[in-house]
């Protein structure tokens, strides 16, 4: 699967458009970690990318560079037309306020000593409008739409809230400037299972109010069905597949994306888990990737081929795309 290639990318018309996007982090002795290796997406407006794989594929390192959180090794993230690579820092802040992030982990991403209506308010400090009494309209209009009291929460501090409190505050923080695109890293990964249906059901509520695109990073394969127009697969730091939501959890093609998919639990006592989910062998390290596919030394029908040629994305049905050499139907 671990696979390049632009095939899938559908040109004009995207708000945003990643080309070969590439990740490294020295590690010492000359050696590198190959976090993101040549990854390419697009977003159309209005819709909803959602990228999965198993912990260390590189999803979370994927969003944070595209917001150049820490600045890609190479490659170009374009966003309405202007390519956030070659802004020097100043200019990149200032485009930020069209591209804004919701953090994993709601309650440290608040600044713990300051009230919420001055968390939420901080962009708009920053960016405008400069009267004070304005900025404090828009805050809680922003806590309304997300579903707080801005009387009620106004003055307390994030230690006042719940996991779900504090990622609705997060979401406020992110909406606020009324940005194109947001990138969602694991929203809802820390809350329960009742917060995260309300969380998820905020998002669908707000992407349809204020039109937003957004990029949905998540490791559990249900939400990222209900919640995405489109799912790209990660491995290792590569693009394994890219499909519709529905085509992909009905007829996924690629052998890691299949084991993906039979690894998820089924509530039913009565049923036996699916042996064939298993994966092989352990995960290899980043800073020696395989060659070839990357995911050919636990791959169930590798071949030499694998080993020496590295699969390109091709398309296997319509806006189907598969990096495999060997693609199941």
């Amino acid at each position: 699967m671990a696979g390049t290639g632009k095939a899938h990318l559908r040109g004009e018309g995207a708000v945003l458009t990643v080309e070969d996007l590439t990740v490294e982090f020295p590690v010492g002795g000359g050696r590198k970690v190959h976090a993101v290796s040549g990854i390419s997406i697009d977003l159309m407006p209005g819709e909803t990318l959602g990228i999965v794989g198993e912990s260390g594929c590189g999803k979370s390192t994927t969003g944070r560079a595209i917001l150049q959180l820490p600045r890609p090794t190479s490659g170009s993230v374009v966003l309405d037309g202007v390519d956030l690579t070659k802004l020097n820092d100043a200019d990149m802040r200032e485009q930020r306020t069209d591209i804004q992030m919701i953090f994993q982990d709601p309650i440290s991403s608040l600044n713990p000593r300051r009230r919420i209506k001055d968390v939420v308010a901080e962009p708009l400090r920053v960016w405008g409008p400069k009267d004070k009494d304005e900025q404090y309209k828009i805050v809680r209009e922003t806590l309304e739409a997300v579903g707080l009291d801005a009387d009620l929460v106004g003055e307390r501090r994030p230690h006042e809230f719940s996991g779900g409190q504090c990622q609705r505050i997060s979401i406020a923080r992110a909406l606020v400037l009324n940005p194109k695109v947001i990138i969602c890293d694991e929203p809802v990964s820390a809350l329960d299972v009742s917060v995260q249906a309300q969380i998820l059901n905020l998002l669908e509520d707000l992407k349809k109010k204020y039109g937003i695109t957004l990029i949905f990073i998540a490791h559990d394969l249900a939400v990222v069905k209900n919640v995405s127009d489109r799912v790209a697969v990660m491995y290792l730091g590569k693009m394994c597949e890219v499909a519709t939501s529905e085509d992909l959890y009905a007829k996924p093609a690629h052998p890691y994306t299949k084991l993906l998919l039979g690894s998820v639990p089924v509530a039913d006592p009565t049923q036996a888990p699916d042996t064939n989910a298993e994966l092989s062998g352990d995960l290899p390290s980043p800073t020696a990737p395989p060659s070839g596919c990357r995911f050919r030394t636990r791959c169930p029908i590798a071949t030499d081929r694998c080993a020496q040629e590295e699969p390109q994305l091709q398309e296997v049905a319509v806006g189907h795309y598969v990096a495999c050499h060997y693609p199941q139907q």
